[in-house]
């Protein structure tokens, strides 16, 4: 489902002006330091830009609409050259002894992102006043409330709001850096007549790790990959084990991979490539490129038919088929005398790979790629 970033104006985009509070000039029109850049930085991140600002008694003799669009379009205009458009921009004209539902926070003006096609639980509102962050706990969603942590805790305990901010900073690249990491998170479900699996992934481990494919070993293998790699996975799965293993190892993977991917998003920041490491008698290696295109290669040797209650013969399959939908470049090798240290040291190398290719390096929005694209 679609997600929201809604963003006040005056305090948070543009400076508001002292005494009148009106911004109905073009010399009384000044950005917030850093709100380009950092609105540059979210513009990318997926969610749906909405501008909503309550702009008292505009279309009157007291705020006339020809004195509000040059400094509305300047700001506008330069945003665009930055690549930031907004998607809405909702715009209450009434005053504040109005009590009018549409004003803000009031949510009289959000009508139509109340239909249950929105995810409001991971949509954020951004402004500079307690009224916003009361905006965002009406809508159901979180806050970004840009005053001093120092300055704001205090009123926003008394006013019952301090678990809806999700964040309070006089930074915008604050802002910017805090989006980009809370967004690596997604979810997919995969049911097919032979396995039902619901799979969520988040790349910064913030959330609990629960693992259950009716095969407890490979669910010891998968926990390796959230351990290890620094990640959490939350993978359930149901699927015809009274026929053979193949199907819910396969579909795990491909759910998996697909859940990956889309967590990875736009991939700006990564580092990319991957890792390797010793498991006892065991060496394992694994060369992970997250550069889109799909190569693997599996060099690994089993002398047993199962470790535990899974067959070894779908340990290629279940990486080909995480690699075919990640699609990524992934090469394994690992020679061992102990089946479970073989496995298990392939797991855990791919995980510490993985962790090594995700890492993302503060503020930085570059893709590692010369091409410019991955």
């Amino acid at each position: 489902m679609n997600r929201l970033l809604v963003i006040d104006r005056d305090g948070t985009i543009l400076v508001e002006p002292p005494v009148d509070y009106q911004i109905d000039s073009i010399p009384k029109t000044d950005f917030v330091p850093g709100a380009i850049s950092g609105m540059k930085a979210i513009s990318n991140l997926g969610y749906q830009l909405v501008m909503a600002s309550n702009q008292d008694g505009l279309g009157t003799a007291s705020f006339p609409m020809e004195d509000f669009l040059p400094p509305q379009e300047m700001m506008l205009k330069v945003l665009a050259s930055e690549g930031v458009q907004f998607d809405d921009i909702l715009i209450d004209p009434t005053m504040p002894e109005e009590n009018a539902p549409t004003r803000k926070p009031g949510i009289g003006m959000f009508g139509k992102y109340l239909t249950g096609d929105y995810n409001l639980a991971e949509s954020y509102v951004i402004g500079d006043r307690l009224t916003d962050v009361m905006l965002a706990k009406n809508l159901g969603a979180r806050a970004i409330l840009l005053q001093s942590p120092e300055n704001a805790a205090d009123a926003l305990a008394e006013q019952g709001l301090t678990e809806t901010c999700a964040l309070c900073t006089t930074s915008w690249n604050e802002i910017a850096e805090y989006l980009r990491r809370t967004r690596r998170v997604a979810s997919t479900e995969r049911n097919t007549r032979e396995t039902k699996i619901a799979v969520t992934v988040d790349l910064d481990g913030h959330l609990p790790t629960s693992i259950d494919t009716g095969l407890k070993f490979f669910d010891h293998m998968l926990d390796q990959i959230a351990h290890h790699g620094s990640i959490s996975l939350q993978i359930q799965c149901q699927g015809d084990l009274e026929v053979d293993e193949h199907h819910t190892m396969e579909d795990v993977a491909i759910a998996l991979g697909n859940t990956l991917r889309e967590a990875l998003g736009d991939k700006r920041g990564i580092e990319r490539y991957g890792f390797a490491l010793p498991m006892d008698e065991c060496k394992a290696l694994v060369l992970l490129d997250l550069g889109g295109r799909i190569d693997f290669d599996w060099d690994v040797t089993f002398t047993r038919e199962y470790v535990g209650d899974t067959p070894t013969e779908m340990f290629r399959h279940f990486f080909y088929s995480l690699c075919a939908a990640m699609q990524c470049n992934l090469h394994i090798s690992a020679r061992g005398d102990n089946n479970h240290h073989l496995i298990e040291g392939v797991f855990k190398a791919f995980a510490r790979s993985l962790r090594a290719a995700l890492h993302r390096q503060p503020f930085n929005y570059d893709l590692p790629s010369s091409k410019g694209v991955l």
